[in-house]
């Protein structure tokens, strides 16, 4: 009888990791549909975000200071699609570089490097994409670097 509970156990906790794994390897997938989906100015980037997202862009400022400026995804929705026809004629677009997955309390954290266009410098970024019911996935809080400091006009008032 212990044999079999043992086993049953085993069997369970390599479920459990397995579908950590699986979670973990669709959260990643996730990230790349996205990466991709904004490199080509998809017009399903708002599908990407849960409608209560946490938006938040981190002003690298000139002598390092990390300011940031936090706004609501209705608000980042506007300010997107008046930045794509722009970013679509220059061909603007972002290298992402050492990808990795986290398990966290609300989903799954995707952090990586990104390269703006044209850049030489690599900034942090991450997303937290979460599990729906229905089995999609959504950006629940997404953080970028930048070094555009006109975003310091929407900085978080202490």
């Amino acid at each position: 009888m212990k044999k079999i509970l043992s086993i049953i156990a085993i069997f369970g906790f390599l479920t459990g990791i397995q579908a950590f794994a699986d979670d973990a390897v669709d959260a990643k997938n996730f990230f790349n549909s996205y990466v991709n989906a904004a490199n080509t100015y998809s017009p399903t980037i708002p599908d990407f975000y849960s409608p209560n997202a946490k938006i938040i862009r981190q002003v690298v400022k000139p002598n390092g200071e990390l300011v940031n400026a936090s706004t609501d995804t209705s608000t980042y929705m506007k300010q997107l699609k008046l930045g794509q026809a722009t970013a679509k004629l220059r061909k603007y677009k972002n290298e992402y570089r050492n990808i990795s997955v986290e398990k966290v309390a609300n989903g799954y954290k995707v952090s990586a490097e990104r390269q703006p266009s044209g850049e030489t410098y690599w900034l942090k970024t991450y997303q937290v994409v979460q599990k729906q019911p229905d089995g999609s996935w959504k950006i629940v809080e997404e953080m970028m670097q930048t070094k555009v400091q006109t975003f310091l006009k929407y900085a978080d008032k202490k």
